[in-house]
């Protein structure tokens, strides 16, 4: 049980930037052994209070006790110092650098008098850490062949090796599958046995309710509110976070499906899937569920041109087609919203007309010179239609919050009307109140006929958005699953390929 006295106290802290008010005298606080929560909606506040407790800005009003002193944290370095360790949503590793060396970065060991590094104990320490989440992942593997649930679990190691008193994890399971998720949780309890304080921030609210004993919820830069996680609910800390209910956040199923818009037959790409058949129809949203790494975004990215095929074939309303290239699928009406959104979906030194209009750019040309108001007023239609939050059309996209800058994301495929949408993670790291609006725009696209295809690790948004699930393990299709059968416990005996007895199987 977590002790009744904070380690951590932060009280009345404020901070502005300019034109931006981003905290208004919050108080938070952590004890020894105890997950708390910290919730909110994207620019509630979350991420700047917690780059105030590690370092990265300081406080305009406030103070900051550790252990009943009072501390000016000065930078990320002295934070660490201090035993606090931050786990970004947006990860801080070094592609081109050994798994070892991002968990050591910058505090290689050394031996010997004269300080020669020990990257035989950095490979020792590396494993045993690694082993904690059961994945056999060499140390001496370079972090760009990782996977990016992968990655997410060394930037977790990494914080661990820290030794820390005070552990902030910001959205931790983005991009964990759900066994995963599980061995994570295993781990924070034994954080909290240790006597450690975590931090825990989540877009999906379910979680802290199975890790968490307190739960913060700020809105608009403020504080609403602390609750113990047993006296509330899902439905309660919504309220708390929105300011209203947010009711039927998937939505009710479209009508009839119409015809049939692609067909894979037996698709295989040498050491990423292989067999992987199923049809896809006008109007409907097909969920493709499974495992981190059975397969799922591969497909995709194949279907997108993104990824070779090696074997099979893929027809669009009956004819065949060869998609080499992400703009050969662009041609046949296939758009394609990658999982990661900063890296491969966004141009996050531009604006947000720029990151709007990039992929149908001759749409905009008269006389073969472009012409900046039609590119405005084409970027300005989206973002009225997808209510994009922006100061204005030439606001970096790195300035906005997360569930913005997937909406730029969209408005940028929906100007090129595409036929089939692929969304990969759609909601990864956005708050739920823009889920409720992401969810209510793939409904609307279904509706006018668009066929869509979501890969999801998120279990409740398969069911609830999906009507029918592709489940896939270990590259090829285990299973599908019509909405009115499909539950939890089907889904994950198809991901974790134990069969069950009433599942469909392809």
């Amino acid at each position: 049980m977590p002790e009744d006295k904070p380690f951590v106290e932060m009280r009345n802290i404020r901070k502005a930037f300019p034109g931006v008010r981003a905290l208004h005298h919050v108080s938070f606080d952590l004890k020894p052994g105890e997950v708390h929560a910290l919730v909110g909606e994207n620019g509630a506040g979350k991420s700047t209070l917690v780059k105030i407790l590690g370092g990265v800005y300081p406080p305009d009003e406030g103070e900051i006790l550790l252990n009943g002193r009072r501390v000016e944290i000065k930078d990320p370095r002295h934070a660490q110092e201090l035993g606090i360790a931050v786990v970004h949503q947006e990860l801080n590793l070094f592609p081109n650098l050994t798994v070892a060396e991002n968990l050591y970065a910058g505090k290689m060991p050394c031996r010997g008098a004269l300080g020669f590094e020990d990257r035989r104990c950095a490979y020792r320490t590396a494993i045993e850490y690694l082993e904690k989440f059961e994945l056999p992942i060499n140390p001496n593997t370079p972090l760009r062949e990782l996977s990016l649930a992968q990655r997410q679990i060394v930037e977790i190691s990494k914080a661990l090796l820290q030794k820390a008193r005070v552990v902030i994890l910001d959205e931790p399971t983005s991009s964990l599958a759900e066994h995963e998720t599980h061995l994570l949780f295993k781990i924070i309890e034994q954080l909290k046995a240790d006597g450690l304080c975590v931090v825990y921030i989540s877009h999906r609210l379910e979680e802290i309710f199975h890790i968490a004993e307190r739960v913060t919820v700020l809105r608009d830069g403020e504080w609403v509110g602390t609750r113990q996680v047993a006296d509330c609910n899902v439905e309660t800390v919504i309220r708390m976070m929105v300011g209203r209910e947010l009711k039927d956040l998937y939505g009710q199923p479209g009508g009839s499906q119409g015809n049939t818009v692609l067909t894979v037959e037996n698709l295989a790409s040498e050491g990423r899937f292989r067999e992987v058949s199923f049809e896809l129809h006008a109007g409907e949203i097909l969920g493709m569920a499974g495992m981190v790494g059975a397969g799922r975004s591969d497909v995709g990215l194949a279907l997108f041109g993104a990824v070779p095929v090696t074997g099979g074939a893929i027809r669009m309303q009956g004819q065949a087609v060869n998609i080499d290239s992400p703009q050969c699928a662009m041609s046949h009406g296939i758009a394609y919203l990658s999982e990661d959104r900063r890296k491969d979906g966004l141009f996050l030194g531009m604006g947000v007309r720029s990151n709007i209009t990039v992929s149908h750019l001759e749409r905009f040309a008269r006389l073969g010179f472009m012409s900046y108001r039609a590119e405005a007023a084409g970027a300005r239609e989206y973002v009225a239609a997808l209510h994009i939050q922006t100061p204005g059309l030439e606001q970096l996209v790195l300035n906005l919050s997360g569930g913005n800058q997937q909406k730029v994301v969209l408005a940028r495929w929906l100007a090129i009307q595409p036929r089939i949408l692929i969304a990969d993670e759609p909601t990864r790291g956005i708050d739920v109140g823009a889920k409720g609006e992401i969810y209510a725009l793939l409904r609307r696209l279904a509706a006018q006929g668009v066929a869509v295809i979501l890969i999801s690790s998120e279990m409740p948004e398969v069911l609830g958005m999906s009507d029918r699930i592709l489940v896939m393990h270990e590259g090829r299709v285990a299973g599908e699953l019509s909405s009115a059968e499909a539950t939890e416990e089907k889904v994950v005996t198809l991901a974790t390929h134990q069969r069950g007895g009433d599942e469909h199987v392809s």
